[in-house]
Order: C-alpha cells, then sequence, then structure tokens
C-alpha cells in the first residue's frame, strides 16, 4: 500500500527506521530526474539523529550538478569532517559533483565506477533476482578486472563490496559485475494518483527510474521505493499509458517543493525539454566573428558527418558525447541535415538539439525519449551508425582516454558502451592540451603557441581499446584542428593536414610517437578556415536525387 507524506516530520520519522549500512539506489541522470528533496532530507535526518549512517548509495549516473542535491551532501559532510552519513559509492561519472569527487578522492568514503550503461543494466538485472550482469563493455580498458576494473581508490580495494571477474562463454571473454541489492530506492516523477501511479510528463528524461524502482522490490527481499513528486492526483484520472511506475511499486509519495524538481542544473522547466512542444527551429545567424579553432574541428567533423549521410543514403542515428562534439548539432542544423541526423543522448532523448554542460542529457525539441537502459541496450547492441567523441589523450596504438586525469576522478560516463558498440567512432578534440593559441585565417591555421601533448606513448588510462577494437571492422577517424588521422589496419595513420601547417613542425614534434603517415596526405578542405556555409546539404540524399533526375 502506497503511503502519501505530506509533512517533513513523517519522511523523518520513516527515514530513522532505515538500518544503518543499507545500500540504497538514487535515481538521476545530473540533476534530472534526481529527488533531491529526497536526498536532502535523508541527509537532514542523519545530521539530526545520527541514522540511518553508513549507507552505500548507487546511482546509474549521479544525482546532482555542481552546488545541488548529492554535490551539497558531499560538501558538507567535507566541511565538517564527518563521513558516517555514506560508507561508499558507485557512480559511473563524478564530473558534476565536484564536492563528492574530493570526497572519493581524498578516500574518505569507498569510491566504485563502472559505465552509466553497465549500472544500468545491472539494475535490471537485479530486478530478475539474477545474480549480476554479464558484459563485454569495459574489456580491455582500465575497468578491466585484470587492471583497476572498478576500484577509484583505496578504501574500495581494500573493501571490494563491488565485485568483477573475467568469465569464459563459447571461448569468449566477459566481465562478470555484481553487486549489494538496494534496500531502498529514491525516485523522481510529477504527479502520483491517491495509490501511487506516477507519471514524468513534466521530465525530461525517464532515466532509470523504472529499474531503480524494480531492483529495490526483487527477491529475495523486498525492499522500499520513495517517490518524490510535484502534486497529487485522485485516482483514476491518469491516463494508464501514461503511468511510468505502479503504484504497487511505490512504498511512500512525496511532495516537493517546486525548487527540487528542476529538469536539469540550469532549467526550472521548458516544455520544449519534456516534448509538451517541439519549439520552431531558430536558425543560427551568420557570423562576421573569426572563427576559433574549436569551429575549425567542429565543421570538419560536420563533414564526417555529412559523408555518412551520404554513404547511407538516408538518415543516421548519432550519438553526440560532451565538449566539442555537442556543437557539431548546431553547425548540421544550420547546414540543413537536421532531417538526416537523428541525434541520441544516453539519458534517453531522440533528436532535437542535445544540451551542453549541467544540462547534458537533455535535448530540446526530442522526437522521441525512451528509458535510459534501453538507450544503452542500443548503443552496446551496435544499433546506431556512429559516435561523435571527446578525447584528452591517443596513445600510440590509437587507443583513447577520453576523461582521466591523475589528481582528479570523473569517471567513465556512457563512453565504454558507446565505443564498445559502435560501427563507426569519430573522436573529435583539440590536438593540444591547455590554452594554445591559434590564429584561424581564410589559408588556414597559424600556431602563435602551442600547448601540452594530448598524442602520447602511453596513456594515463584508456577506455577505448584500439587493440580490442582491431579486426572487428570499425572505423575510425580522429578529428583535430591541424590533422585528421584515422585507424587502418591497427595503426595511427596521418590522412589529412590543415592548410598551413608544416607536419614536422607543428604534428610529429607535438607528439610523443611518430604516427604512419598515409602514403598522398590530402589538404583539409579549405572552406572549413572561411566563416560561410560549408555546402554539406548537397550530400543529402534527396538532393543527390534531384541532381540525378536532371
Amino acid at each position: 500500500m502506497t503511503h502519501i507524506i505530506k509533512e517533513e516530520r513523517d519522511l523523518r520519522f520513516i527515514y530513522t527506521k532505515i538500518e544503518d549500512a543499507s545500500s540504497f539506489a538514487v535515481s538521476g541522470f545530473n540533476l534530472s530526474t534526481s529527488p533531491e528533496f529526497l536526498l536532502l532530507k535523508l541527509f537532514e535526518t542523519y545530521e539530526e539523529t545520527g541514522h540511518p549512517s553508513d549507507l552505500f548509495l548507487i546511482s546509474d549516473s549521479s544525482p546532482g550538478s555542481p552546488g545541488r542535491g548529492l554535490d551539497i551532501i558531499a560538501k558538507k559532510m567535507y566541511e565538517s569532517g564527518d563521513f558516517k552519513f555514506l560508507s561508499g559509492i558507485l557512480s559511473p561519472f563524478l564530473g558534476f559533483t565536484p564536492w563528492m569527487e574530493k570526497v572519493v578522492r581524498e578516500n574518505n568514503i569507498e569510491g566504485y565506477t563502472a559505465s552509466i550503461g553497465t549500472v544500468a543494466h545491472w539494475f535490471r538485472e537485479i530486478a530478475a533476482s539474477r545474480p549480476g550482469l554479464i558484459t563485454r563493455v569495459g574489456l580491455g580498458t582500465f575497468l578491466d578486472p585484470r587492471e583497476s576494473g572498478c576500484y577509484i581508490n583505496d578504501k574500495s580495494k581494500e573493501k571490494k563490496r563491488i565485485a568483477q571477474e573475467i568469465i569464459l562463454i563459447d571461448g569468449q571473454e566477459f566481465i562478470f559485475f555484481k553487486g549489494p541489492q538496494p534496500d531502498f530506492s529514491l525516485i523522481r516523477g510529477t504527479t502520483a494518483d491517491e495509490i501511487g501511479n506516477m507519471s514524468m510528463e513534466k521530465e525530461g528524461i525517464y532515466g532509470s527510474v523504472f529499474s531503480i524502482a524494480q531492483a529495490a522490490k526483487a527477491m529475495p527481499k523486498r525492499g522500499m521505493v520513495f517517490a518524490q513528486v510535484e502534486r497529487i492526483a485522485k485516482f483514476g484520472t491518469l491516463n494508464p499509458k501514461a503511468v511510468h511506475e505502479p503504484g504497487p511499486l511505490i512504498d511512500y509519495v512525496v511532495v516537493s517543493p517546486e525548487m527540487y524538481s528542476w529538469q536539469g542544473g540550469n532549467l526550472e522547466f521548458d516544455p520544449g525539454i519534456s516534448g509538451t512542444i517541439i519549439p520552431p527551429d531558430v536558425p543560427r545567424s551568420e557570423s562576421t566573428d573569426q572563427l576559433t579553432f574549436r569551429d575549425v574541428i567542429t565543421r570538419r567533423t560536420a563533414i564526417e558527418v555529412a559523408n555518412v549521410i551520404s554513404e547511407k543514403k538516408g538518415p543516421i542515428i548519432v550519438n553526440f558525447g560532451v565538449g566539442i562534439p555537442a556543437e557539431v548539432p548546431s553547425i548540421l542544423n544550420d547546414e540543413g541535415l537536421r532531417d538526416f541526423v537523428y541525434s541520441t543522448v544516453e539519458a534517453g532523448p531522440w533528436g532535437g538539439v542535445p544540451l551542453k554542460g549541467p544540462d547534458f542529457g537533455l535535448s530540446m525539441g526530442p522526437f522521441a525519449i525512451i528509458p535510459l537502459p534501453d538507450q544503452f541496450t542500443l548503443y552496446e547492441g551496435g544499433m546506431i551508425d556512429l559516435a561523435v567523441l571527446g578525447f584528452m589523450e591517443v596513445d600510440h596504438t590509437g587507443s583513447v582516454n577520453p576523461s582521466s586525469l591523475r589528481n582528479k576522478i570523473t569517471g567513465p560516463g556512457g563512453f565504454p558502451v558507446i565505443v564498445t558498440g559502435s560501427p563507426r567512432i569519430i573522436f573529435s578534440g583539440a590536438f593540444t592540451s591547455g590554452k594554445p593559441k591559434i590564429d584561424v585565417t581564410m589559408e588556414g591555421i597559424k600556431i602563435i603557441s602551442d600547448g601540452g601533448k594530448k598524442f602520447v606513448k602511453e596513456a594515463y588510462q584508456t577506455l577505448f581499446s584500439a587493440k580490442l577494437m582491431d579486426g572487428k571492422k570499425k572505423e575510425v577517424t580522429y578529428i583535430t584542428e591541424r590533422g585528421v588521422f584515422k585507424l587502418i589496419s591497427g595503426n595511427l595513420t596521418l590522412v589529412e593536414v590543415a592548410p598551413g601547417i608544416d607536419i614536422e613542425r607543428d604534428i610529429m614534434d607535438m607528439m610523443e610517437f611518430r604516427p604512419k603517415v598515409a602514403p598522398a596526405v590530402m589538404e583539409m578542405d579549405r572552406a572549413i578556415f572561411r566563416n560561410w556555409k560549408l555546402g554539406l546539404s548537397k550530400k543529402a540524399p534527396r538532393h543527390q536525387q534531384k541532381v540525378q533526375e536532371k
């Protein structure tokens, strides 16, 4: 039976009944679907009573953004020096919760990580009362249990609350991933009726909300589910097809203040995010500003995406990662290719314009939104045509470290699943690190001062293993402002150079190894360096058809 909780004191009374040392799961892709009110009140209950304590938090992403949700709790823990509320955390990404990253990095609590898709699928395995998840994601990378595995600090290596092992099935290697079933789950929706049926009409995503609730309810133990909503409706007034979570699976429904139900880190509510409306296109006006080297990278990447459209002779399904890749869709839209690029975001949106920063995971004007675990099934199964991702380091084999730093823990995010499944991968990023000073002219590139080396002999940690991908018929391209590389027969090979770039001085001398060089290195299209449209609509199938008809 579902109980509607209207008073904070009632919620705190129930929270004190939670046993110390429990494991709990929390929904939230950054702040999207994050039950911020429930999470903060759980911590406040601990502050006031000392219970529940030593909790182990499990998330398929990270329920918070800078200064919100989990990040607030981590800051209070760090500043007070009291780390008894949480004994540990499993989180695929800590980049948007900097205080929690600091708590974990300094070994104050156990820290574990895995791909978003791995944790999301693991929730479903637990929900089916299976012992864990079998996956190939992470093999040959730092997530492989023969390397660092899921352990990201000394406390986790000692405790080993999450376990991984290599198993063989029909002679192929897989990772078996297992962890504790959550004793209770905190989830978020928009509306609940009088028996707890919950809808999510104002949310920008579904995330893993349903799977997280299921995981707590599965045998052998039946845990509790707390749902945060904005409002209560009369039983029978919700369309059955709009119910995302059946009431009998929810124990407690809590109505929260609106301030705790933001769609994203910077977004309180926009109907274009939730799918209530599809906003009209707002073309980006032609700019007279000087192009930057980041513009060069995104424009060259857009050409590569357009080439795939032309090759496929129709629309393509694409995942765009954070950073420079997230800027590519706006160029494709301006070039008239919006109808030929079905962009997908890890959290579940299809179509529209993916958002950036703390709002990453959402899209403006998506044509479809599916649950996060289903999205990662599509990625892992190779049902997309192309992935456009960033990179921090590329080693001599072509393997990629997308985000790992020696003095910071970010986590793998959705990257490992996407590169495992996608048949085509474009890595887009600056050739050097730091803040190089680079002029872009009508005639090409001029390096004024350079940054640090990103093409290194050995990467710090890899999440894309070129060796493991060799022989899998993947097309892998690396795009920078001064050159384009491809993975050819297992070798990182320079195939294009920007006009104005000296190969020895500006490329080879700025790498820790010498890559292969194509017999005939081409010059990057000079149109990339001139601030007008690239004419990519000519690569669209309907344009090609019209030309053929003429």
